[in-house]
């Protein structure tokens, strides 16, 4: 199980890596983990049924996939600080914070459309500038790269070596 240490603290600003890391601890907690977050609670079903089981007939691997969404709600909230809890704090499900988080910290459709417009213009306006070295210059470029593929705009191997030159 990952400990408290392993869990990255929420940054708004760093909101995309901290996305990406809270993968790990959340999926190394129990392979369904994920699961919980993506689409929500796990729903106990008798076999070959889409009926759910009574809790008097769950056996001790139901009570542990039932209960994921709990374990998922206190590692998401152990990662926020009070400003940003109380803004998820109505949410009731792991998947509900999740979504919450994503709409706080990437925004509406419009809000992305504007970040990758500025991300394509940075992309575009790249430029070795003098004084820099090629260290500097090839971070600033991966960095906008990075950025670019976070927001979904993918730039071929020959596009971006092309950009470079």
């Amino acid at each position: 199980m990952a400990s408290f240490n392993e869990i990255p603290m929420f940054s708004k600003e760093d909101y995309d890596d901290w996305k990406i890391r809270m993968q790990a601890p959340l999926a190394a907690q129990d392979d369904d983990m994920w699961y919980v977050i993506t689409d929500g609670p796990m729903r106990i079903l008798k076999v070959n049924t889409v009926a759910r089981k009574h809790k008097s007939e769950w056996t001790a691997e139901d009570k542990k996939k039932e209960n994921l969404d709990n374990v998922a709600k206190d590692i998401l909230y152990k990662t926020l600080d009070k400003n940003m809890f109380v803004k998820i704090k109505t949410c009731t499900t792991a998947k509900e914070i999740w979504e919450k988080l994503t709409q706080l910290c990437e925004g509406n459709d419009q809000t992305k459309e504007n970040k990758l417009t500025v991300a394509i213009q940075k992309f575009d306006n790249a430029k070795m500038k003098p004084g820099k070295t090629l260290a500097e210059f090839d971070e600033q470029f991966s960095s906008i790269i990075i950025e670019l593929t976070s927001l979904g705009k993918e730039y071929s191997n020959r596009e971006i070596a092309l950009k470079v030159m």
